[in-house]
């Protein structure tokens, strides 16, 4: 989809690996005060979506013991995971990134937790950082 504004590059939002969502939840709802947002569950995590401006935060907890979020916490512990940006064109930015010779995990755009078209970039291209991509 290709908007007749470009909206250009914008953070959507912060994904947080927690290990319980029970034990995580509070504190951002209660003491920070965010307000949840519905999300669908996607890639064996069970996610919660929090308000926090115009980007979210995503907690996102490990479906079972194989998903990404759980190798994740097993390798490095709860914390960040990834960032989105938002972009005006997905698969514009994916070409851009392939000419840069950017390691992609997805080649082609899937339906992420906000029903949008999402890809992830892998962090040996991108700093140590694991950079999900979405559509507007």
């Amino acid at each position: 989809m290709t908007r007749s504004t470009p909206r250009g590059t914008r953070v959507s939002h912060i994904g947080i690996a927690v290990e319980a969502l029970a034990e995580t939840l509070p504190f951002f709802r209660d003491v920070l005060g965010l307000h949840e947002t519905p999300l669908d569950d996607a890639d064996g995590a069970n996610i919660v979506g929090l308000t926090a401006g115009e980007p979210l935060v995503e907690l996102l907890e490990a479906e079972n013991d194989e998903s990404p979020i759980a190798r994740f916490i097993a390798k490095r512990g709860p914390g960040i995971h990834h960032i989105c940006f938002s972009v005006d064109n997905l698969d514009q930015m994916l070409e851009r990134c392939r000419r840069a010779g950017v390691r992609l995990i997805d080649e082609k755009p899937r339906v992420g937790a906000e029903g949008k078209r999402i890809a992830f970039l892998h962090p040996k291209s991108t700093g140590g950082v694991l950079v999900e991509l979405s559509e507007y």
